[in-house]
C-alpha cells in the first residue's frame, strides 16, 4: 500500500462546517416573514388596547376584513391589475433603455462623458415635480402613468450598470480584443455578465422607486390604480380602505423584491450572500 493509501485509509470527507452566526436559507425566510408579522400583532394590540386611536390607525384586523370586502367585490382586483399593468409596461419600458446606456457609458469612456451630466442633472429632480409636465405632454391616459414609472426605472439601473461595468478590470477587455471579441461579444461575454450584480441591485431599486411613481401618478389623474383608490378613500374618510391599499402597495414591493432576490440567487451564483 502506497504512502498515499495509507494516508487516506479511515478519512471520510467533512462536510464544511457552516460560519458562526451563519443561518440557513429557511431560517432566513422564517425570519424576513416573522418580523412584519410581528409588528402587526403588536399593532393590533395597540389598537384592541387604546395605545392608538384607531380614527388614524385601525386595527390590522378591520383593515383585513376591509380588504376581503373590496375582494369579493372586485374592488381591489381591478385597481391591483391596473397598477400592475402599468408597473410591468412602465419598468420595461424605461429599464431595457437603461441597461444598454449604462452599459455603453461603462464601455465607451466617449460616451460617458457626454451622457453622464445629463444624468447627473436632471436624477435630482424630483420625479413628482415633473408628473403636471408629462400630464400636459401625454394626457390622463395610460400613457403618462407608463412614462412615469418608466423614469422611476431608467436611473437606477443604467446609474448601477454603469457603475458595475467600471468595476471590471480591464485586463479582461484586454484579453477580449486579443482574442478578436468584437462589439457584441464583448457587451455579452464581458460587460453583462461582470456587471450583473450591480444591475441586479439597480433593478431592485428602480422597482421600488416605479412603485412609489405609479402611486403618485394614479392618484393625480387615474379612475383605477391602488394609488386613485388610496386617494379616493382619503376624500370620503374611510381609513380602513386607504390602509388596504398601501397594505398591497407594500404586499407588491415585498413579492418584487423575493422575485428579484430568487434571480439574483440563480443568475448570479458565484455572489454568494453573506
Amino acid at each position: 500500500m502506497s504512502a498515499i493509501d495509507k494516508t487516506t485509509v479511515g478519512i471520510r470527507p467533512q462536510r464544511t462546517a457552516r460560519p458562526a452566526g451563519k443561518a440557513r436559507p429557511w431560517q432566513e425566510r422564517l425570519l424576513g416573514i416573522a418580523s412584519p408579522v410581528a409588528l402587526l400583532v403588536l399593532w393590533e394590540i395597540a389598537a384592541r388596547t387604546s395605545l392608538i386611536d384607531t380614527r388614524f390607525f385601525p386595527a390590522p384586523s378591520s383593515i383585513f376584513d376591509a380588504m376581503l370586502k373590496m375582494l369579493h367585490s372586485g374592488e381591489l382586483e381591478r385597481n391591483t391589475w391596473a397598477t400592475m399593468h402599468r408597473l410591468i409596461f412602465g419598468f420595461v419600458a424605461g429599464g431595457v433603455p437603461g441597461l444598454a446606456l449604462g452599459i455603453l457609458m461603462g464601455v465607451y469612456r466617449p460616451i460617458r462623458i457626454a451622457v453622464e451630466p445629463l444624468i447627473a442633472a436632471t436624477y435630482p429632480i424630483p420625479k413628482s415635480a415633473i408628473l403636471p409636465l408629462i400630464l400636459l405632454i401625454f394626457g390622463l391616459g395610460e400613457s403618462s402613468k407608463i412614462v412615469m414609472v418608466a423614469i422611476g426605472a431608467f436611473y437606477p439601473i443604467a446609474m448601477n450598470t454603469t457603475a458595475g461595468v467600471r468595476e471590471i478590470s480591464g485586463i479582461y477587455f484586454d484579453v477580449g480584443k486579443n482574442f478578436g471579441a468584437g462589439r457584441w461579444n464583448t457587451f455579452r461575454t464581458i460587460a453583462l455578465p461582470g456587471a450583473l450584480p450591480f444591475i441586479m441591485t439597480g433593478a431592485k431599486l428602480g422597482a421600488g422607486l416605479s412603485l412609489i411613481l405609479i402611486a403618485i401618478a394614479e392618484m393625480m389623474g387615474a379612475k383605477r390604480g391602488l394609488g386613485y383608490m388610496i386617494w379616493s378613500s382619503w376624500e370620503t374618510f374611510d381609513v380602513e380602505q386607504m390602509y388596504a391599499g398601501l397594505f398591497v402597495i407594500a404586499l407588491i414591493g415585498f413579492l418584487i423584491t423575493i422575485a428579484f432576490d430568487e434571480l439574483e440567487r440563480r443568475v448570479i451564483p458565484w455572489k454568494g450572500t453573506k
